[in-house]
């Protein structure tokens, strides 16, 4: 009979004649169907197949197929039907089994049905499925599964609107949810939770999904937000706002006083039954009262000789108060016009005695007087202290060679035992050369030194930017002037196309061409959220040409190339063997990949007017940016007024909300016309504006207000927010507090030598000796790279000549300001080599 079946299932014909051939009485058929049948139990030609299993509804969700199953016995064929065609035979996967328990025949089938297979059927409400199943006995339908493609619109059809109400009153939050398929479940959040009815009953979700509030409380102040989601998406409608507020009342009259001397008495009452909040209402009316009292209420005074006794030393004190100011005006004249007289007397002590301002000659190197090094000689071997060259700020520090550490104003290095120019000299000379072409004038975001084989430091403060040359990265014999610099975005335009987005400052080093014998260490800030899963990110380089070429794809970086990439938390450290001007550029895989965005408030420092305005600036979270923004707003005298907050912007094509809520209503208001004010998605996401920000103006109804609170809520559709909660004076100068966000870093931009290290130089050779050669038991470079958690980059370690010195480099990139030397040792004593010792050892003893 399968043989049978074949032809058959390939055509509505087909499955026809099957069917009415089955029905015919006897199956008097050749010999095939008998071959067929032979093996099976004698009750199975009585029984007609029922089925075991049936396919069942499904929503396929995005692209992703659904299957379904049918299990039958006894059964000889199980064939899909679906939308009135039979599914072809190859696309069923058949698996046969025996029921232990009535040893009669079980099939199963499966098949597959995709998202085009549903989305060519039109003219069709539904897309279905069924199975049949035969038997010797006959045929059995099973029942239709309807297979939908699952979907949830972006916007809903009603979102809650924010409300003012009164204590006690009903509230009532309407939300008509996305059309999707499923339907959309809703749910209610105030205040990003979660609202259970069964856990507070003065909540009550209706069946059309509105949230009912029976009884408004002081609690219930807030965000209301309605979420709609189902098994492809989640949903969140726009934040309803509601205040309730509390109009006074009343307390109870207190009881009259007695009559005073004048004939009255009063009576109080305080607006405490309750107190107004939230921008309620005062009370109305009068706090007190006061009555005539009557005649015989009224106390009976007479003046007598006790009154005018006191009314007669009263006007004897004041006369004596007169006559002793009078005196002290007289006596303090006299003795200033003898003074005058006495000065005018000494003016002959200075006859011939012209006075003049005497400077003292200034030589010409007159800052060269506290050093006098030997610059005449050059050594190849450190002498010195062995510790740390950060501990002491009354030491200086020696160099090998003919280079200097710079001087404490660090704006002068030594070359060759003569003084280097000034900034402006030292940039208008490499101005004319073809390397330093785009090299800005903006001295404070530049740094700049003199270096040899002894390697060195430079570092760009308060930006996160620095650049590490090792020791031996310039050859031996070679002296390198270089330079690290930031690139202003509006100087360069990097070319970014579909989901791409910058996520570093843009940074030149150079010159570019100098030969390096192995990489230095460029460390830079980011703003992505560091998960490659999420992110493709490109190290971009400009070429002589000015234009911009990938030079790697982080994490499928080639060991043998030229650059390499450490991606961490909040910074980028990047291993170069050619120095140029570089960027980090991220293009999103999908829709959770997300930027950090440092969210800073400022304010006017002093506000003379009844208006008053607050900034709100949403940045790349990167040191760089928020140091241009802090030094901007110093400019215009702003002052920060909270501390900053991180956001975390996803590229879902939303836009960036913000709002300013529960001000007090009797004191301030906004002048914003809408409920919020928005950043365009692509604004953000492109980073081509530098300075984003919103700014809120409020006016105050009194000059004599100066208390302000309020919420201030910033967040993405559909995304993360951040909320501010400000209570602030507007008349007390808070600038103070931008220093403790500054973290002004007073450094040296330029160290050379061992000052630009932790690890003293003979300690860092005798490491590398002891950790560079394989040893059996792991106690080399590889296990100092696990205890370091440096393990994911033993490739790039590996194809190194020195593994060990790449990951000291690396470590004293990252811990250059917060390093602890000692910490270092305890890992090298775990790992069992005695030069960890050596790091503990005093001055004294070195």
């Amino acid at each position: 009979m399968p043989s049978l079946l074949g032809p058959f299932v390939r055509s509505r014909l087909g499955a026809t004649l099957l069917v009415v051939w089955l029905l015919l009485d006897g199956f008097t058929c050749d010999g095939s169907e008998h071959a067929a049948t032979s093996t099976l139990p004698s009750s199975f030609t009585d029984l007609f197949p029922h089925f075991l299993v049936e396919p069942e509804d499904e929503f396929i969700v995005k692209n992703k197929p659904v299957t379904l199953t049918c299990r039958s016995t006894p059964a000889t064929q199980i064939y899909f039907k679906c939308n009135g065609e039979w599914v072809h035979q190859d696309d069923h996967l058949i698996e046969r089994s025996v029921d232990p328990n009535t040893v009669l025949p079980v099939m199963q089938v499966t098949i597959e049905i995709t998202r085009q297979q549903v989305e060519k059927v039109f003219g069709l409400d539904e897309y279905w499925c069924q199975c049949v199943a035969w038997s010797t006995t006959g045929t059995q339908k099973s029942q239709k599964a309807y297979i939908r493609i699952a979907y949830l619109r972006k916007n809903f059809e009603e979102e809650p609107q924010g409300k003012e109400v009164a204590l006690d009153q009903e509230v009532l939050l309407r939300c008509h949810p996305p059309e999707g398929v499923p339907q959309a479940e809703v749910e209610w959040q105030r205040n990003e939770d979660v609202i259970d009815p069964a856990s507070d009953p003065n909540f009550f979700i209706t069946a059309d999904h509105n949230l009912v509030i029976k009884k408004a409380r002081l609690a219930d102040t807030g965000n209301y937000t309605c979420v709609a989601k189902n098994i492809v998406a989640r949903r969140k409608s726009t934040s309803a706002t509601v205040l309730v507020y509390v109009d006074g009342g009343w307390s109870e009259w207190s009881k009259w006083s007695a009559c005073g001397a004048d004939c009255s008495m009063w009576r109080t009452r305080e607006c405490t039954q309750p107190t107004p909040g939230t921008g309620g209402k005062d009370c109305q009316g009068l706090d007190i009262q006061s009555l005539n009292c009557t005649s015989e209420q009224c106390p009976q005074t007479v003046s007598g000789a006790e009154d005018v006794a006191l009314y007669v030393g009263m006007v004897a004190v004041a006369l004596c108060l007169t006559l002793l100011l009078i005196v002290v005006v007289l006596v303090y004249r006299r003795k200033k016009e003898g003074l005058d007289a006495d000065v005018a007397d000494s003016s002959i002590l200075t006859t011939g005695f012209q006075p003049m301002g005497i400077k003292p000659s200034k030589p010409e190197n007159s800052h060269l007087l506290t050093i006098q090094p030997d610059l005449t000689t050059t050594t190849t071997s450190y002498q010195g202290t062995l510790r740390s060259r950060h501990e002491g700020t009354g030491k200086f520090s020696m160099s090998n060679g003919p280079l200097l550490d710079p001087l404490p104003n660090g704006s002068h290095t030594l070359h060759n035992g003569k003084l280097n120019q000034d900034h402006a000299e030292f940039v208008s000379r490499l101005t004319t050369q073809t390397y330093f072409k785009t090299l800005p004038r903006d001295i404070a975001n530049a740094s700049y030194g003199t270096f040899n084989f002894l390697g060195g430091r430079l570092t760009i403060p308060n930006t996160g930017i620095s650049l590490l040359i090792p020791p031996e990265a310039i050859p031996r014999g070679k002296i390198y002037e270089i330079y690290l610099t930031v690139q202003r975005r509006e100087d360069l335009r990097l070319p970014l196309a579909g989901c791409q987005t910058l996520l570093s400052p843009v940074v030149s080093c150079g010159p570019p061409g100098v030969v390096l014998s192995r990489p230095v260490i460029l460390s830079m800030d980011h703003c992505s959220d560091a998960c490659l899963d999420n992110w493709a990110v490109r190290l971009k380089k400009q070429n002589y040409d000015g234009a911009w070429e990938d030079v790697l794809l982080m994490g499928e970086e080639p060991v043998a190339e030229p650059y390499y990439c450490q991606l961490e938390a909040e910074t980028c450290r990047l291993f170069a063997e050619q120095l140029g001007t570089f960027a980090l550029v991220g293009e999103s895989l999908h829709m959770g990949a997300a930027k950090r965005l440092r969210l800073v408030l400022f304010s006017d420092a002093y506000c003379s007017t009844l208006e008053y305005n607050i900034r709100v600036y949403c940045m790349d979270d990167t040191q760089d940016v928020f140091k241009e923004v802090m030094e901007m707003e110093r400019q215009l005298g702003g002052r920060l007024i909270d501390e900053p907050h991180v956001l975390l912007f996803k590229d879902s094509y939303h836009n960036l909300r913000l709002s300013i809520h529960d001000m007090p209503q009797a004191h301030w208001r906004s002048k914003l016309l809408a409920g919020y004010q928005e950043i365009p998605f692509y604004h953000i996401w492109n980073g081509s504006q530098r300075y984003l920000h919103c700014t809120f103006t409020l006016e105050r109804l009194s000059l004599s207000t100066c208390e302000l609170t309020c919420q201030l809520c910033v967040w993405q559709v559909e995304g993360e927010g951040q909320t501010f909660s400000l209570d602030f004076n507007i008349a007390k100068d808070t600038r103070a507090l931008d220093s403790e966000f500054m973290l002004m870093d007073s450094s040296s931009t330029a160290l050379a030598g061992p000052s630009a290290f932790q690890i003293p130089y003979l300690i860092r050779q005798k490491i590398c000796s002891s950790l560079d050669a394989p040893c059996p038991n792991g106690a080399d470079w590889r296990m100092l790279a696990q205890r370091l958690k440096l393990e994911r980059h033993m490739s790039f370690f590996a194809s190194k000549a020195s593994p060990t010195s790449v990951i000291l480099d690396l470590w004293e990139a990252q811990h250059f300001h917060s390093g602890n030397i000692n910490q270092l040792a305890t890992v090298m004593a775990d790992i069992g080599k005695q030069e960890a010792m050596i790091f503990l050892v005093s001055d004294g003893e070195c």
